[in-house]
């Protein structure tokens, strides 16, 4: 027997997490491309992420079709480290679009490794990222911040404001999942 889910946040009724979505305007538009393997987990921030947005579309798969993406991507900036190795183009004066890629870091490696497009984006990602508050999760390191949280840190950075309604949601998350608080 499979338990009855909730249709706007994909999680059982008895976890549904819609209140405590906050809403943000934010200017510039979010595209969440998540791992299939993401779409159900239970700690995922992906989800609430994109129901706090005004401006956010979440896509799930590990290969995306490049007719489907190539439109998405004019302009756009992927939040995602840069090989020091090989730098990419420079980040645009006022993007239109930030993309986030939703998975386990071995997960993101092969989407953007199967997503040649993905590829040409020039990245968003910083020197010294802060310490992750999700201990919800297992991460390699400390710096490795949930989807949410990376988001939001890009968002503010990019709309030069800070967002204390994502911080608001992630905490309630935190909350409710019984995380430590940081």
């Amino acid at each position: 027997m499979t338990r009855a889910r909730c249709t706007r946040c994909l999680r059982p009724q008895s976890h549904c997490i819609c209140a405590l979505a906050a809403p943000v305007d934010n200017a510039l538009e979010l595209l969440i491309l998540q791992h299939p393997l993401e779409e159900r987990q239970a700690k995922g921030t992906a989800r609430l992420l994109h129901l706090c947005l005004a401006r956010s579309r979440l896509l799930v798969g590990e290969v995306f079709e490049p007719a489907e993406l190539a439109p998405l991507l004019d302009g756009a900036v992927l939040l995602y480290p840069q090989d020091p190795a090989r730098p990419g183009p420079p980040l645009p004066a006022a993007p239109s679009r930030l993309i986030v890629l939703d998975g386990t870091w071995r997960k993101s490696r092969k989407m953007l490794a199967l997503n040649p497009l993905l590829q040409t984006l020039p990245r968003l990602s910083w020197e010294q990222p802060p310490a992750s508050r999700y201990a919800v999760r297992k991460a390699q390191r400390a710096h490795q911040l949930s989807t949410l949280e990376a988001a939001a840190l890009a968002l503010e950075q990019l709309e030069a404001r800070e967002q204390p309604p994502l911080w608001l949601a992630f905490q309630r998350l935190l909350d409710g999942l019984g995380a430590p608080q940081g």
